[in-house]
């Protein structure tokens, strides 16, 4: 007797509840939006008469951009929320906030906000689809299926491919995010940092490995992602210096030496040039930060069109 077929997703909040079928649906249908996005004319109305609110809580520049640009190309009307500029900063809640745009007949949300978990609360005062564009440290699931859409560019497959992620983990919700989803599509994932940048709690996750030793972690590696240190989430006492960091675990040609010969580089941004990675490095012959970039759009395009048209 086969097991019965999953419910459909109906938010993209965190990889829970997809299964690998439905992510690999998910970027093979990026192929498609890329092919859109090389035409000419960069638009299609796959979404038309449709309206995307992009709700950032929290400053953003490439992922509120690549959205927008994403809604945009398939007809959407795009609704743009700063809290800034908002009643938040007279005192309204979040709930109120997300009823009032409801209100206004919008289909979905993509929504950014510095405290973990407020995606989920956005899903349930909407009762719409909701995109996770990022929410404190947990989770950012656009910009790992990005980096597994780059990686698969690459190689073809992710299936027994090596990613090793260096730097601040802690902090990070694209290394928690990029954790959770790389074993679902068969890679092995090594996290790397100083130990007080590396929560041990990762360790349950599924084809994870944690290490301390960068050239460990980058030993016969595919891939090797560097992170930003996000110093505007540290606490004092992390770190001894920056430049002890850099020192140890900068991505650079030297450590690049021990992963595979064809091994390429990511990093999701923004870069802090000469900290975590060597400017020789992410301007070199096996940098792929830029196609990052472009892949975003094509990748958050197939999300929105799987979300609100409803098809694999």
């Amino acid at each position: 007797m086969t097991a019965p077929t999953p419910p459909r997703p109906r938010s993209l909040l965190d990889f829970q509840g997809w299964t690998p079928e439905r992510l690999n649906a998910l970027l093979n249908n990026a192929d498609t939006m890329n092919q859109v996005l090389d035409r000419p004319v960069k638009k299609v109305p796959a979404l038309q008469g449709l309206t995307v609110c992009t709700a950032f809580f929290e400053n953003s520049t490439r992922t509120r951009i690549s959205f927008e640009l994403a809604a945009r190309r398939m007809s959407a009307d795009v609704v743009s929320f700063a809290a800034g500029a908002s009643s938040l900063s007279k005192g309204e809640s979040l709930r109120d906030t997300v009823e009032v745009l409801t209100a206004y007949k919008v289909d979905a949300f993509v929504v950014r906000h510095p405290a973990s978990g407020a995606a989920h609360l956005v899903a349930r005062y909407s009762g719409k689809p909701v995109i996770n564009a990022g929410d404190g440290r947990r989770a950012h699931p656009t910009q790992a299926l990005l980096d597994a859409y780059t990686i698969r560019q690459e190689y073809g497959s992710l299936e027994g491919k090596k990613v090793a992620i260096i730097g601040d983990i802690r902090h990070s919700r694209v290394a928690r995010s990029n954790a959770e989803l790389l074993p679902k599509l068969g890679a092995e994932v090594v996290l790397c940092g100083p130990a007080t940048l590396l929560p041990a709690d990762l360790a349950a996750l599924p084809g994870v490995t944690l290490t301390t030793d960068p050239r460990e972690a980058v030993r016969g590696a595919h891939a090797v992602m560097a992170l930003r240190l996000q110093q505007e989430r540290m606490n004092a006492g992390y770190l001894a210096s920056l430049q002890e960091y850099a020192g140890r675990y900068q991505v650079n040609e030297a450590l690049m030496r021990e992963a595979e010969s064809g091994a390429i580089v990511l990093h999701p941004g923004p870069m802090n040039r000469d900290l975590e990675i060597s400017s020789e490095v992410a301007d070199g012959p096996r940098s792929r930060i830029l196609k990052q970039v472009e892949n975003g759009q094509a990748v958050r395009m197939s999300v929105l069109y799987h979300l609100l048209v409803g098809r694999d």
